[in-house]
Formats: C-alpha cells, structure tokens, sequence
C-alpha cells in the first residue's frame, strides 16, 4: 500500500528535470508548501485537492500521505481508508502524457488507475483522478488567445508536444471532475520552452495562478519563480494584482533558485505562497537569502514593486520620502548612439566607440541617434549584471553593475553598454561615476534587478545628486540617516566595485 511509497530512498528527489521550464518538485519543497495549509485539513474526509499542473505526481503522494495518517479514526480500514481518498479527495491535471503516467506511478503505485496492483482496488478508468488529453491552442493572427504561444513555433506535428497547458486552454476543471476545490498546490510550467533561455522566454507560471484564483478555491499553494516582483517580461499586471491581494498569507522568497532547485539557473529566484480566501490583512514574508531568514509581515503592495529583503524597506522608504528626482530620468534606452552590439569600429573617423569587441574610430555618421550626447561627458556601463543571471554569488554579495567608466566626449558605445547623464564638465561625470560604485547605489539598483539585464528602469529608486559634488558610501548614509544595522545589512549583501 502507501508505505511502499517510502524514502529509502526517494525515486522521485532524483529524477531529471523535463526542460527549463518543467521542472520536478523535490520532495522537500513539496512538503514545505503542504505544511503552510492549515492542520485539521488532512483529518478532514470532505477536503479536496487538485493539482493543476502535475508532472512527478510528489504534492499528490504527500497530500496522499497526510491525509493516510489523518483519517485513521474514520476509516480504521486501511483499503477502505484508500479508495475513499483516491476516488473522492485528489485530483490532478498533467501536464502531458508523460507526466500524467509518472504521476499515476506516483499515487496509485502504476501507471494505470484500475491495474492489477494499483493501490485503489475500485477504480474504473485507466486515468483515475490524473486527467490528461492533448489540448490544443486556439489561434489568433499568430499568436494563442490563452498563453500567447506563437503559432509559428508551436504548431507542430501531431506527434509532438504542444505546450498547449490544459488548465489554461478553456478545460474548465470543476466540470471535468464535476466538483469544486477546496486546495490547490502546484509547480506550474514556468514559461513557453521556445528554445532560449528562462531569461528571455516568455512567462506562462502566471496564468496558471489567475487560473486556480479564478476557481475560488479555500487555500491556494504554488511555487514560482520570483521575477513577478518586479514585473516586466508580460508580468506588470500579475504583479499588480499580487501586490494587491491580500487574501496572500504568507510569502516565503529563495533569493538563490539552488536553494529549492540545486541543478537548475532560475534567474531571479523562486518563491511560494499561500493565498488563503477567508484571509485579509498583512502577509507573513520569509527570505531565504545567504544561509540567512529574514521574517516581517507587511503589505506586498507597500511600494510599486516588492522589495524581497525586509531591512531593505526602511532604507528605501527613507530615500522616497524625500521625494527627490529619480536618476532614471537621465539614463539612455536601449542602444543609445544607434548601434548594434555586432558594431565594431573600423579606425575611420574621430569618434571613439566602445564596442564588446574592442574599443577604436569610427566616422560621426554612423552614430543614428543620441546625437546630443556625443560633445558631452558622460557615465557608461555595462547593460549586463556581474552576477550571474542577476543572482549574488557563492558568498552571498552582489556587485550588481560590471563596467563602470566615463565616457568622454566624442565618445560613444554600442548597445552592449547604457549611458547615465549628460555632462559639461569631466568633474561631474566623475562624481556621478564613484556615485554609481557606491554600495548605497548599487543596493537601490538590486532591489528592481531580478536578472542579468542593467535597464533604466534598474534605476527607478536611486535619486538624483548634485554631481558638483563627490559622493561616497559615508556621505550617502549619512545625509539619509541610516543606523548602524541599516549600514550594516548593506555591506553584507553589496560586494565593493574593487573586489
């Protein structure tokens, strides 16, 4: 029966993962979500569960497990205490058809519901309560009306799989297993495996939590990856709604992925939560940052983004209080002279360009565009983060910007670099360059950067200085009264521009 499910070891803590975006739950995790529900839920006979996205089936077996040990009173028959939780409290939803069997081995011990050494003796169907049938994409021009896969990738052999998610292609689960959920948990598909990276493909996990919202269940578990903070990447909505959900109970954030995923690159982290419908108020937040918890409960919707370390709050609520203008407003787009990261200079011309390949002349007109920035002194640096997919490194500290260095005038770059300010005078371009390496900056910056990508919107929450002016670590905390703990929390989490 279930204990042939044992830990002795775990099967399904060493499985590969499908791809970069389907990725098996290891059996920890799964029980750290499970252990955020309430208690009475696994004593109770009438609760049921759903999980929408399986693929290893570890929440069904855990669920499974729970609920075992809970009814025993009620169901003092071991069989009998089986069949009444397999037919009448967990559900599932795989993911393909691969996922629906592994999870079915999971549960009922075989991949066929109703086989011969299945746990459940009275199933009828092969599928049990692990539903999986090939959904498909419905088409808009060139792109799905559901997920936003592109029809030009997606549409595929009939023998290959679609990514057309069930849960999120009109299967209306309430009517497919005619009832309603009281819990849902899951890991959902992350984003559209198009064969990029995680960094640059397009999210999908989001749609799989409106969905499960949608269907009003008592408690919602899932976890997911945690760029939705800062939004961007088709996500601004979901984080607004987020942030503004105060049915959310409890937020638990793994700065480091490999802290819930050791051999998968997660750039930004992971999280999971627990939504809870009866539940209004301020939201338990953990961070898991460096070996470190870091505990407060406030409201997710306290800035326009969630800042995920809780001693960053108080020190940018002290820097937006003063209402300064937000260096943003004179950081460039993207290629801000015009040219490509491929452009290389050519030893034609008395303009110097900065390229990735080398830095050499090149002739004014190649420069299309940011022509009023060409005379003047200004500040580049690199539009890619040093740490790694946006991550801090072994130790724990971040060094956030690479490349940080003036750019004189007549001097230009490519769009592998971005450009901070418009200068006259090479003394200001200086003190706005030892401005970006102070640890105060560079920390206001890594609260909006989840990835690997330096924007201007990096720079939303770093304010504007007199630039006549030299400005060191020691003048910044002391003009915004940070205490000793504040200074403190900084220099451990921000690694100096030298090291």
């Amino acid at each position: 029966m279930l204990s042939r499910l044992g830990y002795n070891p775990d099967v399904l803590s060493c499985l590969a993962n499908l791809s970069s975006d389907e990725i098996f739950t290891p059996p920890g995790i799964a029980n750290k979500l499970l252990d955020g529900l309430p208690v009475d839920i696994w004593s109770n006979s009438k609760v049921t569960f759903l999980d929408p996205s399986a693929k290893s089936g570890i929440f069904l077996r855990e669920i499974a497990r729970r609920l075992d040990l809970g009814l025993i009173k009620e169901f003092p028959d071991r069989q009998t205490r089986i069949n009444h939780i397999f037919n009448n409290q967990i559900f599932a939803i795989a993911i393909t058809e691969l996922t629906g069997q592994t999870s079915r081995r999971s549960l009922y011990g075989t991949k066929t519901a109703n086989g011969k050494y299945s746990f459940c003796d009275n199933f009828k169907t092969e599928f049990g309560n692990i539903w999986y049938e090939p959904s498909e994409h419905k088409w808009v021009g060139s792109y799905c009306a559901h997920c936003g896969a592109n029809k030009l990738t997606y549409e595929v052999a009939e023998d290959q799989e679609k990514y057309a998610y069930g849960f999120i292609h009109q299967i209306k689960p309430e009517e497919l297993f005619n009832m309603r959920f009281d819990v849902i948990v899951g890991n959902p598909p992350y984003h559209l495996d198009t064969g990029g990276s995680g960094r640059q493909a397009k999210p999908i996990y989001q749609l799989f939590v409106q969905q499960a919202i949608k269907l009003n269940p008592r408690y919602l578990s899932m976890i997911i990856p945690s760029r939705w903070f800062a939004g961007g990447m088709g996500l601004d909505s979901f984080r607004g709604e987020m942030l503004k959900d105060r049915h959310i109970s409890k937020l638990v954030d793994f700065v480091d992925a490999a802290d819930c995923f050791p051999d998968v690159d997660i750039p930004g982290g992971v999280c999971y939560f627990l939504w809870d419908r009866e539940y209004d108020g301020d939201c338990e937040v953990t961070n898991v940052f460096n070996g470190n918890e870091y505990k407060s409960k406030r409201s997710l919707g306290e800035f326009d983004t969630f800042v995920r370390l809780s001693p960053s709050v108080p020190i940018l609520s002290k820097v937006l209080d003063r209402k300064e203008v937000s260096l943003a407003e004179i950081v460039s787009a993207t290629r801000p002279f015009g040219l490509q990261t491929k452009d290389r200079p050519d030893g034609t011309g008395n303009i110097r360009l900065v390229s990735s390949g080398g830095d050499g002349k090149i002739k004014l007109a190649r420069v299309t565009s940011g022509h009023g920035l060409v005379k003047k002194w200004k500040v580049l640096t690199s539009k890619t983060s040093h740490d790694h997919a946006g991550n801090p490194d072994k130790d724990g500290m971040r060094r956030v910007l690479s490349r940080v260095e003036i750019l004189e005038p007549n001097a230009v770059c490519t769009e592998s670099y971005i450009v901070i300010g418009a200068f006259d005078t090479e003394v200001e371009a200086i003190n706005c360059m030892n401005y970006l390496k102070t640890m105060f900056v560079r920390h206001l910056i890594s609260i909006l950067s989840f990835s690997q990508d330096i924007t201007r919107e990096r720079f939303r929450y770093v304010p504007i200085q007199d630039f006549t002016k030299n400005w060191t670590d020691t003048a910044l905390n002391k003009k915004y009264t940070l205490t000793k703990d504040e200074i403190q929390f900084i220099e451990s989490v921000i690694r100096p521009m030298d090291i």
